[in-house]
């Protein structure tokens, strides 16, 4: 479980096939992580193959590759970070699990006084969980939805200081991003599809 407030940007070293799947390792602030650890990295759940001070090794199955940018993670690749939450731990973003939704495109960056305006166009299936003023994960970060211009589509209103501390400052039209629909709003869904079906049965 995270919280979708990074704590760090790394930076992909090395891009490798394993044993494992394709394999990373990452140049990382970090000095004390333990292998098996559950790392987010740009919102992905990763688990810690090995460590050490300033680096760690994670590796996504296929099943990962199919349903996010990992495979499109190269040397150079820079990656937001967060460890997962501890028990007593500020919440300060709202509860992420790490678990990929679907991958949507970057259709327009444009700056309106001190804010970042970005819209998203969203894959099939998502825009009904988004909620205007509600929380989504984008690339791992906990941000407020800012408007629904359009069927399918986000928009994210960045302030400067997530722009300096994340990935999310360097978007480009074109660019694809992880997105992770508030948990909340995903289990009402199915409660209320199970609900539907049962009263149709």
């Amino acid at each position: 479980m995270f919280t979708g407030l990074v704590d760090d940007v790394g930076t992909i070293v090395a891009a490798n096939e394993s044993d494992a799947g394709r394999e990373f390792r990452i140049k990382c602030r970090y000095d004390d992580l333990a292998d098996g650890e559950s790392i987010a990295v740009n919102g992905a759940c990763l688990t810690v193959r090995a460590c050490g001070t300033g680096w760690f090794t994670v590796a996504a199955v296929v099943t990962t590759l199919d349903r996010t940018t990992v495979a499109d993670w190269h040397d150079g690749s820079r990656v937001n970070l967060e460890r997962a939450l501890r028990v007593g731990d500020r919440l300060g973003g709202h509860f992420v699990q790490g678990h990929v939704d679907g991958v949507a495109t970057v259709t327009e960056v444009r700056r309106r006084e001190d804010a970042l305006l970005v819209d998203l166009a969203l894959p099939p299936g998502l825009a009904e969980l988004m909620v205007q003023h509600g929380s989504v994960t984008v690339d791992g970060v906990s941000l407020t939805v800012n408007e629904l211009p359009a069927s399918g589509a986000l928009q994210l209103s960045l302030i400067e200081y997530t722009l300096r501390h994340t990935t999310l400052g360097r978007l480009a039209v074109g660019d694809r991003v992880h997105v992770e629909a508030d948990m909340l709003g995903k289990y009402v869904q199915r409660l209320l599809k199970d609900s539907v079906w049962s009263s149709e049965r």
